[in-house]
């Protein structure tokens, strides 16, 4: 079975659908969503809705969904404290984005097990441990090791760096970052997603990179106006930060 793996679209509808596109060419019979589904992007009320049509997706719940579903003064507090544009951007994101919308990133999982042809597979955001927590390119192996404790899945699937990357332990778990469709921090700043294919036991992993209408996004996300739009629109066309 083929199945693509996506993480991070940030409200980004032009990556979204490129990404959809470009998976089509693969024949893939499932598609895994990691979250971060709207959260400081262009259009994050039209990807909400595409996702919520798609049945057969299967769907997690990333922090900032979480976030904007459970909006509270602290949540505020602590992002504005840490990146002040991020909290312009969840302040806009709670007024523009309907209850029902909120709703539905609210009843989202946090993680999501499930095997196919023989490989358990276990779907999170940021790690096993949280859904914030970071597994970057180059880390030592021991560290990726203590967030996988308890794990008993043959491959993790998790996302929210914006950063793909990919570590095998010592108990031969395997663990793919998927990258982000919507906001990827790259040298080169492609759409990125996972397309994994289960066979016998065993499975194949390739990152995918996909160009899409940069321009048009930017263009929408600074449409946004709010104190920082222009900022994250510039970081669709040239990325900087993950968190400003």
């Amino acid at each position: 079975m083929r199945v693509a793996v996506l993480s991070d679209i940030h409200g980004n509808f032009q990556a979204l659908q490129s990404v959809i596109e470009d998976l089509k060419n693969f024949g893939c019979e499932k598609v895994f969503c990691l979250g971060d589904l709207a959260m400081a992007g262009p259009q994050p009320r039209m990807v909400i809705d595409y996702i919520k049509e798609q049945s057969d997706w299967i769907v997690i719940q990333g922090n900032t969904d979480k976030m904007i579903a459970e909006f509270s003064p602290e949540i505020m507090k602590n992002v504005k404290e840490n990146a002040p544009v991020m909290a312009a951007a969840l302040a806009d994101d709670v007024f523009y984005i309907e209850d029902e919308r909120k709703d539905f990133l609210k009843n989202l999982p946090a993680q999501k097990e499930l095997e196919i042809a023989g490989v358990k597979i276990l779907l999170v955001h940021g790690s096993p441990r949280r859904n914030n927590e970071d597994i970057f390119p180059g880390m030592a192996l021991n560290k990726i090791e203590e967030m996988l404790e308890g794990v008993d899945a043959d491959i993790i699937f998790c996302g929210h760096t914006h950063v793909p990357a990919g570590y095998q332990t010592n108990k031969k778990q395997t663990v793919v970052n998927v990258g982000s469709v919507g906001r990827p921090m790259t040298e080169e700043p492609k759409a990125c997603y996972v397309v994994a294919d289960f066979q016998d036991g065993g499975f194949s992993i390739e990152h995918r990179f996909v160009d899409y209408d940069r321009e048009t996004a930017a263009n929408i996300m600074k449409a946004r106006d709010f104190d920082g739009a222009d900022k994250l629109a510039q970081m669709i066309l040239k990325p900087s930060a993950r968190h400003i």
